[in-house]
């Protein structure tokens, strides 16, 4: 399974700066609104459409399929948590790898 990525924000000087209550600075030819002005704020994400795309795998690594598996075996790696998609793979490729013909 894939370890989670490490945050790279310095929540240290986030704290800092929101506990100083300072002003958020903010540059009318780059920014979209005033994140100061709460007015602005709440009209900008009214309107605004919050999507999450993945982009494309540089390199494919596993194929698309559709495959009919046993309710027991579905149960049983579902029961141990996400991932079992991941899980089922690993043993099929210990299969393979055990089951090879040289």
């Amino acid at each position: 399974m894939k370890q989670p990525v490490k945050s790279k924000t310095d929540w240290k000087r986030v704290q800092r700066e929101a506990a100083a209550e300072a002003p958020v600075p903010y540059d009318p030819a780059v920014d979209p609104y005033d994140p100061n002005d709460p007015k602005a704020v709440e009209a900008y994400w009214k309107k605004a459409k919050v999507r999450r795309v993945r982009g494309l795998q540089k390199t494919p690594r596993k194929v698309a399929t559709a495959i009919r598996l046993s309710p027991e075996v579905v149960e049983f790696f579902k029961a141990e948590g996400p991932g079992w998609q991941t899980r089922v793979d690993d043993a099929l490729q210990e299969y393979v790898k055990t089951h090879k013909v040289a």
